[in-house]
């Protein structure tokens, strides 16, 4: 684990803590941030230094990956590499609170390439495990099993498949966690996604039901965290769906009638007014990423634009260059907005204003 980093309060006393507060007056949710780059790490860590709150990383695999699987798109890392880098921004910005690491949904096919590839089975579990070992190897104390994608199964696999891939997923992961000698794991399940089943109340407790039996009969810890959909939906560079306080709260209940913090996740663009109603609601948790990215890619531009005023060629180059990179990555296609899928390149780079939104919420992807 990285010097710098602190994690000695295990993160489900946190969500213990959480819940006994909720709905009392000190009730709050905690913040999951995307390690987009080392200005957003730096940023989080100094705003958590002088407003003394825990901070949650939540990487996913296609920002932190092993190296044998070709390393994540932030900065090439992979979990030690991660791991230091976050210790070291922790001790050169005097930040010294609770810090935890957070693999965000993990599990097989969570990666673009293996859903693409359309992997087998057994060699997308296989990976997913060795992807977890580093993490644990790496300090990432908080792991999302995630199963719920399946290229090869379409609409996603059952949900009693869901709850099979989980077992087994948790099943290694103490075992490789007792073997590394680490004293506790905090687990989080479910999904955002339509995939996987897990929308409706009823669905929702079914899983919960189900899977907390399998755990129970094999002596296996319960998660800390359950993801469920509150109708968050991002899209480009806004919240393309209708946030559901009513269907939020629901489901929060019934995370806490199990003893489970209820997280949503692409909370990224909604409006301060419905936050604000977060606490009340049961979230105890929210990840927000792709926003950030967009923040620190609309400064750049700003900076460039001013330099172009100022008749500097470099910041002429340096537009044209990230635009290009960022159009190029292809990664942009993956966040468009319904009616415009399948739209290509060239339809892109003929279109300014398209080509900015682009350049705005996929420049994180190429900075390095």
């Amino acid at each position: 684990m990285g010097a710098g980093l602190r994690c000695d309060v295990p993160l489900g006393k946190v969500v213990r803590a959480a819940l006994d507060l909720q709905p009392g007056p000190g009730r709050f949710s905690l913040l999951g941030v995307g390690p987009m780059s080392m200005d957003v790490l730096r940023t989080v860590l100094s705003m958590a230094r002088d407003e003394d709150f825990p901070v949650m990383l939540i990487a996913s695999r296609n920002q932190v990956e092993a190296k044998e699987l070709g390393g994540g798109y932030v900065r090439s890392w992979d979990a030690a590499s991660f791991s230091t880098a976050v210790g070291e921004l922790a001790s050169e910005v005097g930040f010294t609170g609770l810090l935890y690491l957070c693999r965000d949904h993990g599990g097989p096919w969570q990666r673009d390439e293996e859903r693409r590839a359309k992997l087998p089975p057994e060699e997308a579990m296989a990976r997913a495990l060795r992807l977890y070992r580093a993490d644990l190897e790496g300090g990432f104390r908080m792991l999302h099993v995630d199963p719920t994608r399946d290229p090869h199964l379409e609409g996603g696999p059952p949900l009693e498949l869901v709850v099979e891939r989980t077992v087994e997923l948790v099943r290694e992961l103490e075992r490789a966690r007792k073997e590394l000698g680490i004293e506790w794991v905090s687990y989080e399940i479910g999904t955002e996604e339509t995939s996987g089943g897990l929308i409706s109340p009823a669905a929702f407790r079914r899983f919960i039901d189900d899977l907390f039996g399998q755990l129970d009969r094999e002596a296996l810890p319960r998660p800390d965290f359950i993801v469920g959909q509150t109708g968050t939906l991002v899209k480009m560079d806004r919240d393309a769906g209708e946030f559901d306080g009513a269907a939020a709260k629901e489901l929060a209940a019934i995370a806490a009638e199990y003893g489970m913090a209820f997280k949503e996740h692409n909370a990224d663009y909604l409006p301060d007014a419905h936050l604000a109603e977060h606490p009340a609601l049961g979230i105890t948790s929210a990840n927000v990423a792709p926003a950030f990215g967009l923040a620190e890619t609309e400064a750049y531009l700003a900076l460039a634009r001013k330099g172009m005023e100022a008749g500097l060629e470099t910041a002429s180059a340096f537009l044209g260059t990230l635009q290009d990179a960022a159009l190029a990555s292809g990664r942009w296609k993956k966040w468009l907005l319904p009616g415009d899928e399948g739209m290509e390149e060239e339809a892109v780079r003929a279109d300014p204003g398209r080509l900015e939104t682009v350049t705005r919420v996929t420049g994180h992807y190429v900075y390095d």
